[in-house]
């Protein structure tokens, strides 16, 4: 043992015995992937628990935020598949593959969040229309097939090694759903600081309640 690493020995399939090293980098990162494992599981399956489990409507108007949650136990999942192959090499692909997770799912559950509140606040008529929990249910079936197919590629270009392809890739979705989310909350904004034709007193004060609301919504999303 030295100063820089720490020397182990893990057990095989075979009755060889294989030395492995932990350097300080690694073990930063074994402690992030442990902070994310140990409090993002327990915390989204609360929030699960509290969408499935309230009253009034429920499941139905915060659907989005049931499907962001359940990325989210797919993401702390993936922190502590992160460490395993450390001890289990087997397990080295999984990891790779629930990357899809984080550069797609995520972001993509966190726009159709905040395209919804956008809907709600600037084009009610529209957001009325499509607020029944079947379109709910197609954009969401749609948006994991999406996923399905970001983890397959991330796997794919994490397998050939193309740093400069995993870039692209993941920068590209980053500026893409960004640009959506920063759309919506300048949108939210300019109307917030509207009023409506016959608004008047307490009908203005709930309606720019409920702008508001969308609109700290959609900033702590974005940021």
């Amino acid at each position: 043992m030295n100063n820089s690493t720490v020397t182990f020995t893990t057990p095989e399939t075979s009755t060889n015995s294989t030395t492995q090293s932990i350097g300080p980098v690694d073990s930063v990162e074994i402690c992030i992937h442990s902070i994310t494992f140990l409090f993002g599981l327990p915390t989204n399956i609360y929030v699960i628990w509290l969408i499935v489990t309230g009253t009034g409507s429920g499941v139905a108007s915060e659907f989005f935020n049931l499907n962001l949650s359940t990325c989210e136990i797919g993401t702390s999942l993936n922190g502590l598949l992160n460490i395993l192959p450390v001890y289990f090499k087997s397990l080295s692909l999984l990891p790779l593959f629930l990357q899809g997770l984080i550069y797609t799912g995520r972001p993509l559950f966190q726009c159709l969040i905040c395209v919804e509140r956008y809907l709600a606040v600037v084009h009610p008529v529209t957001f009325l229309k499509y607020k029944p929990l079947r379109y709910r249910v197609i954009c969401c079936t749609a948006a994991w097939i999406i996923i399905l197919g970001s983890c397959f590629y991330s796997l794919f270009i994490a397998i050939s090694q193309n740093m400069n392809v995993q870039m692209w890739f993941s920068s590209t979705q980053f500026l893409f759903f960004f640009s959506i989310q920063l759309f919506c909350l300048v949108a939210v904004l300019r109307a917030l600081k509207q009023s409506g034709p016959g608004e008047r007193g307490r009908e203005r004060e709930e309606k720019k309640h409920m702008k508001r609301r969308a609109f700290y919504l959609i900033l702590i999303t974005t940021l």
